[in-house]
């Protein structure tokens, strides 16, 4: 006797036509089946499944480490073959989740395959995730990560956006060389009565998971506006000091308008910005290079 499968995550039929043909495959043979984690009442053990499923297998590195900072820890993946005049380049990776989701081992695949395929030792975070640990608690630890590569010389696209204008804000500034900003949440005040309503139908990332994540993390309004929360509110001085960038948005995401909006604000302040568009793709997809 075989148990019916119940559908928690059908495909939205007017997104249907708009979405690669491979996602929507994934989607009806796994994705629809798990329930959205929003509708669950809270229990940290939600953790224990992946946050994406669909991931490709790590690739094989020279060496991997983990180190310990304050209140959480690191792991650096150092690519094979002779170290560079100089040392190797330094990438600060943070991985996804809503703030409430993932950990320093839930994407070593990417992290492997950003240590191969750039040539560069990648340093991945373990913060401290809401809702336990609630905002600014990820920053804390994002910033303590850079200084613990410039005290050692061993990027969430949120986490990673900040850290480029802490950087930019001291005295002197860190020189950060390149941001590199995969479906990044930008500014925590749009809902789908501007920007998310394009997109309001999208799978996985709905509107309601979003701002559970939200809610995880900023439960205070007078928080959503402060630019180490949401960094398309850095004042135009602090946010014209941050390095080049590299911004990734998928065209069916959610958080398509922010993730542009925040790279034509930059650019308008002189920083150079390339901004790609997938454009079939849901939030997720970017975590997806598997099977």
């Amino acid at each position: 006797m075989t148990t019916e499968r119940i559908a928690h995550q059908p495909l939205h039929p007017s997104i249907i036509p708009r979405l690669d043909h491979e996602y929507i495959e994934f989607h009806n043979e796994t994705l629809q089946y798990i329930v959205p984690p929003h509708t669950l009442a809270w229990d940290p053990a939600i953790r224990n499944t992946p946050a994406v499923p669909g991931e490709s297998p790590a690739l094989e590195v020279a060496k991997t480490q983990d180190f310990d900072l304050s209140h959480t820890k690191i792991r650096t993946f150092t690519p094979k073959g002779k170290i560079p005049e100089g040392g190797w380049p330094v990438f600060i990776f943070f991985h996804g989740g809503g703030w409430t989701f993932g950990t320093i081992a839930s994407e070593n695949s990417f992290s492997t395959h950003m240590a191969v395929g750039a040539h560069c030792v990648v340093i991945s975070v373990d913060y401290r995730l809401a809702p336990e640990h609630k905002y600014p608690t990820a920053v804390d630890d994002a910033v303590e990560s850079l200084d613990w590569v410039l005290k050692n010389g061993a990027d969430g696209g949120n986490l990673a956006a900040i850290l480029a204008l802490k950087a930019a804000e001291r005295s002197p500034p860190t020189p950060l060389v390149f941001q590199l900003l995969v479906v990044p949440v930008t500014d925590n005040t749009t809902s789908v009565d501007d920007l998310w309503a394009e997109n309001k139908d999208t799978p996985w990332l709905s509107p309601g998971r979003m701002l559970w994540f939200r809610n995880n993390y900023l439960p205070n309004a007078e928080d959503l506006t402060k630019w180490d929360a949401s960094p398309a509110f850095a004042p135009k001085e602090l946010l014209a000091k941050v390095p080049s960038a590299w911004i990734a948005v998928a065209g069916l995401d959610i958080l398509k308008g922010e993730g542009v909006m925040y790279g034509e604000k930059m650019q308008e302040l002189g920083v150079e910005v390339e901004t790609v568009i997938y454009e079939s793709a849901p939030h997720p997809i970017m975590a997806m290079d598997g099977k």
